[in-house]
């Protein structure tokens, strides 16, 4: 590989933007597309769009009956839970099971402790103070805001949005959801804030914590897997 184009590709696996790799296995000639460029008039656009909604490398042959393979570069999703509460509690392990990373943010130190997130990444402080600092939202990245209180949601599922987080989902009546509705206006378009699933989860009848838990994982991957909105990045062990 040129060294111009390796140092491509590892800006872009450190800033965590997709990018693949292809390769003429008979020539060798390579060329790098990255998520964010212009390709829909490249003429594997629509593989490559496939592609990185899969998150799958492979072999394929072009219209020219060339062997190219086409080596995928997806950061690993991961989630971030503004609030440290039961559901969270439940979310992490499920989400770890499924292969995602999942960090807690949540300023109440009497909820957000170690002894209650054992082995999750927890940041006892206000949401504003990590995101930028601490962690940074991506195309890559779920956020769940579940605390209630719109002093610590309402900035995170701001700047989720912003970010273009491929899922954004809050806790709530829809009744609660129109009121924060009318509170992020100021700065963001109808369109944005219809990203955000609220009530948040899956319609399955949740009740209990756990099962809203389940409801909103479930959610997360149907948007990761389906929607196509964000170039699906593959979970840690399923692309073990």
């Amino acid at each position: 590989m040129q060294l111009a184009l390796l140092e491509q590709l590892n800006a872009e696996r450190a800033a965590r933007r997709g990018c693949i790799l292809i390769t003429d296995v008979t020539t060798g000639a390579q060329r790098l597309v990255r998520e964010a460029d212009p390709w829909a008039d490249d003429p594997l656009h629509e593989e490559l769009d496939r592609r990185f909604r899969s998150g799958k490398s492979g072999m394929i042959e072009d219209a020219a009956d060339n062997r190219l393979f086409l080596g995928v570069e997806v950061p690993p999703p991961r989630i971030l839970v503004i609030g440290a509460v039961h559901i969270s509690q439940a979310l992490a392990p499920i989400a770890a099971i499924a292969g995602f990373d999942v960090t807690i943010i949540d300023p109440r130190t009497a909820f957000a402790t170690p002894e209650r997130f054992p082995g999750t990444p927890l940041f006892a402080q206000w949401p504003d103070e990590v995101l930028g600092a601490e962690v940074t939202l991506d195309r890559y990245t779920a956020l769940v805001a579940v605390t209630h209180d719109p002093k610590i949601d309402d900035f995170p599922l701001k700047s989720a949005l912003e970010a273009d987080c491929f899922y954004v989902g809050a806790l709530g009546s829809r009744k609660t959801h129109a009121t924060r509705v009318e509170r992020l206006k100021d700065g963001l378009s109808s369109e944005q804030i219809d990203r955000i699933h609220a009530p948040i989860g899956l319609d399955i009848g949740a009740a209990s914590p756990a099962e809203i838990a389940v409801a909103v994982m479930a959610q997360i991957i149907e948007d990761l897997r389906k929607s196509g909105r964000a170039s699906a990045g593959v979970a840690r062990e399923a692309a073990a």
